[in-house]
């Protein structure tokens, strides 16, 4: 912090990786998301989620080898025969026919697993409190606001969350911080039986169902 103020400039590979955390958390980057993982592997993300007490969750491959669907082979127009595809192969079992679907060897993680997750980012105890409060920013500036945040915010309350999506998938996990003090976490992790990549009303559903959850805790 001498005459040229050089204190207030960060060092350009610290500037590198925090774009790339805003690109991938903010955005949904998946080519960020992917530089990140070469930094630190799925297998160390898992290791060090273990090291925090977070089970449940675990993380096998990078976003690129989750994306090569059956979907990603077809045009456009083409894309509900992947979704059919995706509804109709599950086992009666944990397994799929589609790998990024079966979670015994894809990435997983139950919705109790998110919300602890969740629960170790707002109220830190082994994540340093640094961590923890830029992982909070980040969600709370997620441009991907079409599932449930149009129910969660509002002038008195904020709204935090990741978003995922991977054929018939869609998921949302996030935090509603109230003006009052009061915050609770939601993991919606849904499958949808509808051959079709765009459904606005599957999306309007979640936050509604997610919603009813939220305001039937707030008045028990």
């Amino acid at each position: 912090t001498g005459p040229l103020g050089l204190g207030r400039f960060r060092h350009p590979a610290t500037v590198a990786v925090d774009d790339l955390l805003y690109l991938a958390m903010c955005v949904s980057d998946n080519v960020a998301a992917d530089i990140l993982f070469g930094l630190t592997p799925p297998a160390r993300v898992t290791d060090t989620l273990r090291e925090h007490d977070i089970h449940g969750i675990a993380v096998r491959h990078i976003v690129r080898d989750l994306n090569q669907t059956p979907a990603e082979r077809l045009a456009p127009d083409e894309t509900h025969l992947a979704h059919t595809l995706a509804i109709q192969a599950a086992s009666a079992g944990r397994g799929h026919r589609i790998p990024q679907l079966d979670v015994t060897r894809a990435n997983s993680g139950s919705a109790r697993a998110h919300v602890d997750l969740l629960q170790a980012i707002w109220r830190p105890t082994t994540i340093h409190p640094d961590t923890a409060a830029r992982l909070r920013s980040l969600m709370a500036d997620n441009v991907i606001r079409h599932r449930l945040a149009p129910e969660f915010s509002t002038d008195a309350s904020t709204w935090s969350s990741k978003t995922g999506s991977v054929l018939n998938h869609r998921h949302e996990v996030g935090v509603v911080e109230h003006r009052g003090g009061e915050a609770y976490a939601i993991a919606a992790l849904t499958a949808s039986s509808v051959p079709a990549r765009h459904q606005p009303a599957a999306e309007a559903l979640i936050g509604r169902v997610a919603r009813s959850l939220r305001d039937h805790l707030r008045a028990s």
